[in-house]
């Protein structure tokens, strides 16, 4: 009877251990879920604030803002070298206005000593309007009919479209429209208030669409610069031509830009972009379209990063360690880049070897945590493209350069929604890439367009940065 019960005490205290065991086990799930609830309930009331706000897109979020005793101070770091207004290289009228005594009783004034300033300032402008004169005829001789010609001619029109703007006025209204991003209907306003030039909104967009028709020759050679360039920056948006679902593509590098609006964003488009001759870098971000392409890549760092902070906030990742040992490693490969230049060969490719060892430690590196694993996934799909910026002196870590390429473009779109027709489209890829271009050359967009607007005039190549030859095609 003894033993039977010490058996059923030992069954007892064996179910109770267990028990205690499972409460233990409960109560931790229990603490888990309830943390977890915490993170997602707070974030839910985050968005809910943030919708309820009339800034809400554009606001920074609570969790991000720098605190008040850690903000930078506005403007310049101190003991900045001084800046102010240069003097003008030229003066237009010379105004001396004496002090021959006191302007409140007459009296003499002593110690009168001179004060000099430059007053820049814009005259009145009126338009300069020309009656152009021009013959035409017929040739006995050849048997073609002829016609004299001017530099300022825009075209063969005349009757009621005798009435035209000239070369100069169309490239400034390119300017506004294609380079600052003011609509069609804000541009004929402001050569209206600005020069007196009056323009309708159709008129206008003929004008432009004359001038992109005759680019078409400079537009695809700045295709071919990008083609035989050692690095090619790549990003995408949405566009819209008569309606969504089109997107606006940038190609472009330290000299040149190219846009180009498509239907499409898939690999096709790049692909007949870059052509499949392509022996550059592409930097670009990790959409998958970039996947397929056969071309030497290198991923935006910005955006492992942005991967890696999103994964280190998730509730189910509480160490954060193996995450940030990826922050310090791409903190060095940034660092290297920028060292590089200055650094000697062997130093340099030294330094680099440690990194790609480094990197395969990380990605060889047994991990649990779900955010680890999503972070590592994401990067050993790219591991050879990780270290790109690296092996090619003209790519950079990050895609910044076709993101700030995109800036200009997406603040436009949102005044007037892309383009209303494939024309339009068309008109914009090839003025708004001449225009970038022109301006990271160092060109005067407008002077050298208006001088290829004319009738008589031949569209030309933008010539290259003043003192800096062109990149050589490989």
């Amino acid at each position: 009877m003894a033993e039977r019960i010490e058996a059923i005490v030992r069954e007892l205290r064996a179910e109770v251990d267990q028990l205690r065991k499972e409460i233990e086990r409960l109560l931790a799930e229990n603490d888990r879920l309830r943390s977890e609830n915490a993170s997602l309930q707070a974030q839910l009331e985050e968005a809910q604030r943030t919708a309820a706000r009339q800034a809400a897109p554009f606001r920074r979020r609570e969790a991000k803002k720098v605190p008040p005793g850690e903000k930078k101070r506005p403007g310049r770091p101190k003991g900045h070298p001084g800046v102010h207004r240069e003097i003008p290289g030229h003066v237009d009228e010379h105004i001396d206005v004496p002090l021959d005594g006191c302007p409140k009783c007459g009296g003499a004034v002593d110690g009168v000593a001179e004060r000099e300033q430059f007053i820049e300032e814009i005259p009145v402008v009126r338009p300069r309007v020309t009656r152009l004169v021009t013959y035409h005829g017929h040739c006995p001789n050849c048997g073609e009919d002829v016609a004299s010609s001017h530099p300022l001619k825009m075209s063969e029109a005349e009757g009621a479209a005798k009435v035209q703007l000239g070369p100069r006025a169309i490239a400034l209204a390119i300017f506004l429209n294609k380079q600052l991003g003011l609509t069609t209907r804000a541009t004929c306003r402001a050569l209206r208030h600005l020069t007196g030039l009056k323009a309708s909104p159709g008129g206008l967009f003929t004008a432009m669409s004359r001038a992109a028709g005759k680019h078409e020759s400079s537009y695809q050679n700045l295709i071919e610069t990008l083609r035989g360039s050692p690095a090619v920056f790549a990003d995408e948006t949405s566009w819209y031509v008569g309606g969504p679902k089109w997107w606006l593509w940038v190609f472009t590098n330290a000299e040149t830009t190219a846009y180009v609006v498509d239907p499409n964003r898939s690999a096709r488009v790049a692909s007949e972009v870059l052509g499949p001759d392509f022996l550059g870098t592409l930097i670009s971000d990790c959409l998958a379209a970039y996947e397929s392409l056969p071309y030497k890549k290198h991923k935006c760092i910005a955006h492992h990063l942005k991967a890696i902070a999103k994964a280190r906030e998730r509730p189910d990742t509480p160490n954060p360690e193996y995450l940030h040992r990826w922050v310090s490693f791409f903190q060095m490969v940034i660092g290297l880049w920028r060292a590089g230049p200055s650094m000697a060969k062997a130093a340099f490719e030294e330094v680099r070897g440690g990194l790609e060892s480094w990197r395969d430690r990380l990605l060889a590196e047994p991990i649990t945590q779900p955010g680890d694993i999503s972070v590592r996934n994401r990067l050993d799909k790219r591991r050879d493209e990780i270290l790109g910026c690296l092996y090619e002196p003209a790519a950079e870590p990050t895609n910044n350069r076709a993101e700030r390429a995109l800036r200009p473009a997406v603040i436009a779109r949102k005044a007037s929604c892309g383009n209303k027709t494939e024309a339009g489209k068309r008109c914009f890829e090839i003025l708004a890439s001449l225009a970038a271009t022109c301006a990271q050359r160092g060109h005067d967009f407008i002077a050298w367009l208006a001088d290829s607007l004319p009738l008589c005039a031949e569209a030309a190549p933008i010539p290259p940065r003043v003192g800096v030859a062109p990149s050589p095609t490989r």
